[in-house]
């Protein structure tokens, strides 16, 4: 996974953008979800996040921001950043902003987007997802004190490299 966890599933989102007409359903019940916090602007990680972010602010009529990936040269989990388009940074700043994505697992795409949309002066008040996959999404969003807005939520067993049982007991690594 980017955050550098190890799960016992894969979910190959993509996919889900292949076929706009049929997401545009669920961009909009999430849409209702999120413009409860009354949102000035919806901001997504790219790709997936930003494609629903931008589908979801053109819903609401309001304004929509992308956070880019940076890979960074840190070791270990949540070895990526995110940060704000530099021409997006300032018009996003007093801005009350729900972070939306595709899907939340570790949470390390939200988790970056986040600290980034602080860091422009922007206000965090919503965060949401199509599709919630494990807890660690749930208990980022109650750590922060920011209500999690999801469509589904699916189980997941996701561990640290050292704590993986498939790596212990020797199962090759494979990527999606």
């Amino acid at each position: 996974m980017e955050s550098g966890h190890h799960a016992d599933q894969w979910l190959e989102l993509d996919q889900l953008y292949r076929r706009p007409a049929a997401l545009r359903p669920f961009a909009a019940e999430l849409a209702t979800k999120v413009s409860a916090h009354r949102i000035d602007c919806v901001c997504g990680p790219l790709t997936g996040g930003a494609f629903l972010a931008q589908v979801i602010a053109a819903d609401l009529g309001v304004e929509f921001a992308f956070a880019e990936r940076i890979v960074t040269d840190r070791a270990g989990l949540f070895p990526v950043d995110y940060r704000i388009a530099p021409a997006l940074r300032e018009g996003i700043r007093g801005k009350r902003v729900a972070i939306v994505d595709d899907a939340i697992s570790a949470g390390s795409a939200v988790r970056a987007t986040l600290a980034d949309v602080e860091s422009c002066g922007a206000m965090p008040v919503a965060l949401g997802a199509l599709i919630i996959v494990g807890a660690r999404g749930r208990e980022f969003a109650a750590s922060k004190s920011i209500p999690l807005e999801s469509l589904v939520e699916l189980p997941l067993a996701i561990w640290t490299a050292a704590e993986c049982p498939m790596c212990a007991g020797g199962a090759p690594l494979t990527s999606p």
